[in-house]
């Protein structure tokens, strides 16, 4: 990803923050973007009409009504030189109604307000959030309540170890996605690994006695993957200071290592494709994503849509 040309912005109406719309102004000014200002009309946001829900910026459930509040959004974004189109869909869930719009549209980038959410939630299966992670075509940036640095900082997490051809190309698609947003920015990068040791995996699945697993090994390993991680800094000229591996819980080692690093954004992938055509990026990804003290930036593989429509 060499720019962003075109950026759609989920519009939640029933709030009168709006971050996912402000950092989208940022991305736009570094990238010399477009915005698109999204409303999905869902029955969720009919509800909340109907029970008195909607913010102060609008105060009947009309389509003149929520374009009026989106042209509120939109003319200070202009007022800065940036290029703003409103629209206002149709359509539940709002995961769906979001991709089936994006079929149409030129976004390379899509932005979205993001909370903290039960894993009773998720496992219901009624986030709006990771419905989009495993199904947005394109980058998804989930965003936070919190204020970018002046430069930002960037944190791509990866996983050089891999044997797998598919998931040594994520691990660029995310540093190239990293590194384009760096250039526009001026930002800061790190990059950040966590692992298990093979060797300790390998005498659990034997059933042996961890008595049995050599420091030998270990060290070796540990040096394997130094290596590794700096062949990936040194191809995109990260700072060896900059570069964190450790032998960690990778759900607890991540939202961690971007704490004490005051990171603004952290990159990650999905990792896969289920039989269903979604992203699936498994529990340890979800954690991570729930435990983060900042925003998100989720890719997936660059053939991604390849097998559109999900």
């Amino acid at each position: 990803m060499d720019r962003i040309t075109d950026i759609l912005v989920i519009v939640n109406p029933l709030v009168r923050d709006q971050p996912a719309i402000t950092k989208a102004a940022k991305v736009a000014q570094w990238f010399s973007a477009q915005i698109e200002l999204l409303i999905c009309d869902t029955q969720n946001l009919r509800q909340a009409h109907t029970e008195g829900e909607l913010s102060a910026l609008s105060n009947a459930f009309l389509n003149d009504n929520l374009e009026a509040l989106l042209e509120e959004f939109a003319q200070p974004l202009r007022d800065d030189g940036i290029g703003v189109t409103t629209q206002i869909i149709g359509g539940d869930p709002l995961h769906k109604a979001v991709v089936s719009w994006m079929r149409n549209s030129p976004a390379d980038l899509v932005v979205k307000d993001t909370h903290h959410h039960s894993f009773a939630k998720l496992a219901l299966g009624v986030n709006t959030d990771w419905h989009l992670i495993r199904t947005c075509p394109a980058p998804l940036l989930l965003t936070k309540p919190t204020i970018w640095g002046e430069p930002p900082v960037l944190m791509a997490a990866v996983d050089p170890a891999h044997a797998n051809d598919r998931l040594g190309l994520l691990d660029h698609r995310i540093l190239d996605v990293t590194a384009a947003l760096a250039k526009c920015s001026d930002a800061h990068v790190h990059a950040v690994h966590a692992y298990f040791p093979s060797t300790i995996t390998a005498v659990a699945v034997s059933g042996m006695p961890m008595v049995g697993v050599s420091a030998d090994a270990l060290t070796a390993e540990l040096n394997l993957r130094i290596s590794q991680i700096r062949a990936l800094g040194d191809e995109f000229a990260i700072a060896a200071e900059n570069l964190h591996l450790e032998t960690a819980a990778t759900a607890e080692y991540i939202p961690r290592v971007a704490a004490e690093c005051r990171a603004d954004i952290v990159v990650l992938g999905a990792i896969s494709r289920s039989s269903l055509g979604r992203a699936f990026i498994g529990s340890t990804a979800e954690r991570v994503l729930e435990a983060l003290p900042c925003d998100a930036l989720v890719v997936k593989p660059i053939d991604f849509a390849r097998d559109l429509p999900f």
